[in-house]
């Protein structure tokens, strides 16, 4: 009805001799703006954030550019809003910023439900699949064979591969599938495909368990095998999953080093899922690192699975994240639809201190549906404390300069559910507070208090950046040296603001700007 309505004033200026008995809006924007303003509106909606417009959703899979689009497929399960037999939806973007439904890519077959994995764009079509001077998509994915799962048996995961010659739109599977067969591990899964110049191949990784496997093929078709990893590194307290390796120069230098990620659940520092990280080389066949710590791409509980873009165009890597945690995933307080993405962040590789860091920030196309509004500097002094409002703070960005390490912010509502943010300089902690921050009572593990170590931060002023949407909180420190993700359920939309200081010394917090972000939807 409502899109009869808006097309209805142009049929009367088409037709003008015929009586126009409906009663018209006086704009068709007017309706437009009621259309637009009903959609993606239900409690806990992202307004910033990518989430599906109905049902389950989990891992981002196939993360490629190709002719101007960026795809964004995922787990999805198009039935429910808990977990089930998984498909691989789809989403593209020109911007990474507005999305645009699609329909869904890849459904289960007989060799089982089609769990995570990447894509890519054969551009010399080594895979054949290509047709008269056009490239194919090449979707690489794990096969989840669910009767051999409940038959106890350990051979139910395999590697599968599809193609799309209309950028997507449609696939193919292969006929030969599986690429890859099962010998008997029972995690094997989440293949991670790209171009490798060194060895004139492709390079495909699968996470077996507890490690890493890398595999090699001229075709996309035929693999071996040629190398494993991470038996004796990293951290171990769950299963891997969600593997990426990509180079990186090192800002500042001519210096490159290459990046695995790898997923883990649980494990994670502050409970459940997370992401670790390594830095080393790679010599076309084996990574090897000698990186003794467990690194973490995000402290918050809130950023799982996530990879990067192949294809992009300058050689960007593009991550985009899982915004929950398999600890309470299924039980998160949304009835319409189930989980978001977090923002689109670019990766750096900075040299600090001395220490190879992984840096991850929101992409600049971000800023152009943030409202900025003026800047002022704040000066708190020693114990004091200053409030601010802001008639949303559920869809807005806060950031500010500082060379205090010694703060506490707090964002309130009228219910005076909290949600805190405290740095302590001698602990060099950053806290993030929830368990006041709404609804919390949804899963024991949800309304917690996590830390993360900031050891590393550089002397001096260094940049705070706060994005909170409906349902989450993105804090970014040092332009995303450090970062947290989590997810926040609110009964109502934070207002105020305080901002205390710990010390005993005042401090000023420079450019501080409270802003709106745009809803994209």
């Amino acid at each position: 009805m409502k899109l009869k309505k808006t097309l209805m004033p142009i049929v009367c200026i088409l037709f003008a001799s015929m009586a126009c008995k409906e009663k018209q809006p006086e704009k068709i924007e007017d309706v437009a703006e009621e259309v637009r303003t009903e959609y993606y509106t239900e409690p806990y909606r992202p307004q910033f954030h990518f989430s599906p417009e109905e049902n389950w959703m989990n891992d981002p899979n196939g993360l490629v550019y190709n002719d101007g689009v960026y795809h964004l497929f995922f787990q999805y399960y198009p039935e429910d809003i808990v977990w089930g037999p998984m498909h691989w939806g789809h989403a593209i973007s020109s911007d990474m910023i507005h999305w645009a439904h699609k329909p869904i890519a890849l459904f289960p077959d007989e060799h089982g439900l089609i769990f995570s994995g990447s894509a890519v764009l054969d551009e010399a079509n080594t895979s054949g699949f290509g047709k008269e001077g056009n490239s194919p998509l090449v979707a690489i994915f794990t096969y989840h064979l669910m009767e051999g799962e409940k038959a106890g048996r350990t051979d139910f995961q395999t590697q599968g591969i599809a193609y799309s010659l209309d950028n997507g739109d449609t696939w193919t599977k292969y006929e030969g599938n599986p690429v890859i067969g099962n010998d008997g591990i029972k995690d094997f899964r989440d293949p991670k495909v790209f171009w490798n110049d060194k060895e004139n191949v492709w390079t495909m990784l699968l996470v077996a368990g507890d490690h890493l496997q890398i595999w090699n093929s001229p075709d996309l078709k035929e693999w071996e095998k040629v190398s494993e990893f991470g038996k004796d590194q990293g951290a171990h307290g769950g299963v891997w999953e969600c593997p990426d390796l990509f180079k990186l120069k090192v800002e500042g230098s001519e210096e490159e080093k290459w990046v695995l990620l790898i997923s883990i659940n649980p494990g994670a520092p502050n409970g459940g899922s997370g992401t670790q990280y390594f830095i080393g080389d790679f010599d076309g066949t084996t990574f090897t690192s000698d990186q003794k710590d467990n690194r973490w791409i995000d402290w918050g509980t809130d950023n799982y699975a996530g990879v990067t873009y192949n294809n992009v165009p300058g050689g960007d890597r593009i991550f985009i994240g899982w915004m929950s945690n398999w600890t309470y995933a299924r039980d998160t307080p949304t009835e319409k639809w189930r989980s978001a993405t977090t923002l689109p962040r670019k990766l750096a590789l900075q040299k600090i201190n001395g220490r190879y860091e992984l840096i991850n920030y929101p992409l600049s196309n971000l800023d152009k549906i943030i409202t900025a509004g003026s800047k002022e500097t704040v000066t708190i002094e020693g114990g004091a404390n200053v409030e601010k409002t802001f008639e949303n703070f559920n869809q807005s960005e806060t950031k500010f300069l500082t060379s205090s390490k010694d703060f506490q912010i707090t964002f309130k509502n009228k219910n005076d559910e909290q949600l805190i943010l405290t740095s302590n300089g001698e602990k060099q902690l950053l806290r993030l507070d929830r368990s006041r921050s709404g609804k919390t009572d949804f899963q024991e593990d949800f309304g917690t208090t996590m830390q993360m170590p900031v050891t590393n931060l550089p002397n001096g002023e260094y940049e705070v950046r706060i994005l909170i949407d409906r349902s989450s909180i993105e804090v970014f420190v040092n332009k995303g040296q450090y970062v947290m993700t989590a997810q926040i359920f609110p009964n109502e939309q934070y207002n105020t603001m305080e901002i205390k200081n710990t010390s005993q010394k005042s401090f000023e917090l420079k450019d501080f700007g409270i802003n709106l972000v745009k809803r994209i939807w």
